[in-house]
């Protein structure tokens, strides 16, 4: 498997799950995920995969400040509804990374560890995402916004192109690496950018 050189050069997200150190999966509950990690689950790479990841990093760091933040400690409340744009895609990064999943998610042991219903769609307004820790109450919402970071104007040809079936083997290769080339910005020239990523308090 080969992606793209510049997925390694995504900042990791470290956290810290109980729930895997007490089952045994990780020392200490420590897992450091990758933006690999979230096109392994979506199973692409673009904009919205990496403004999900980024829209998480963000509101661990919020939360958490310095500290490893603690994966399953969120309530995540998403403003669409499941079916609206892109939010199903966002909430399924958003669950890699905080653990928060809705009614299929792991019932927890004997109280402890739970996952289940931490994901709520429709609350909040559209754009925006809630996440709540458990431990203390604290939240922050945030919105993503990546039209600072716009496509190449060759992008909508080379698209329409291949679809019909039209485009050449050499216009495959420029859509694709004009797509992640967008991506690319989007993790590495932006990342702290608060163009991207909107911050107020819950």
């Amino acid at each position: 498997m080969t992606f793209p050189a510049f997925f390694a050069q995504v900042p990791p997200i470290l956290l810290r799950d109980p729930l895997a150190e007490f089952l045994g999966a990780a020392e200490g509950g420590l897992i450091e995920y990758r933006y690999a990690d979230a096109v392994r689950l979506a199973g692409h790479s673009c904009p919205t995969v990496a403004g999900a990841y980024l829209l998480a990093s963000r509101a661990l760091g919020c939360l958490y400040g310095s500290e490893v933040p603690r994966r399953g400690n969120f309530h995540v409340s998403c403003g669409d509804s499941l079916d609206e744009g892109v939010t199903g895609v966002i909430a399924s990064v958003l669950t890699l990374l905080t653990g928060a999943a809705g009614s299929g998610g792991f019932k927890g042991l004997a109280g402890q560890h739970s996952r289940r219903n931490l994901l709520a769609f429709g609350q909040g307004g559209g754009g925006t995402f809630t996440f709540r820790r458990l431990d203390d109450g604290s939240a922050v919402t945030l919105s993503l916004d990546l039209s600072s970071v716009p496509p190449d104007p060759r992008m909508g040809g080379l698209l329409q192109a291949l679809l019909s079936g039209e485009a050449s083997e050499a216009d495959g290769r420029d859509f694709r690496h004009l797509w992640q080339d967008r991506v690319r910005r989007i993790l590495l020239e932006h990342w702290d950018d608060p163009a991207l990523v909107h911050i107020r308090s819950a």
